[in-house]
């Protein structure tokens, strides 16, 4: 039986792996809105991020050229 309330199911399987702490402010996440300091910290783990899924990436190449057979 489907929840009357939900209309749409849910889009992440489970939470969020986030400390209850802000790592810029230091305030509690609870407290109050954090988008600003979600925008600072994705200005400072861009390059972070960028670096990531280039590895990420070349991982899935190699992956790929090793699966392929050889005729």
């Amino acid at each position: 039986m489907i929840d009357a309330r939900r209309t749409r199911p849910r889009i992440a399987s489970h939470s969020l792996d986030l400390p209850a702490m802000c790592d810029i402010c230091g305030k509690a996440r609870s407290t109050r809105n954090h988008a600003r300091c979600s925008q600072l910290r994705q200005q400072q783990k861009s390059v972070e991020w960028e670096s990531y899924m280039a590895n990420v990436a070349a991982k899935k190449l190699q992956q790929v050229k090793r699966l392929r057979p050889i005729r």
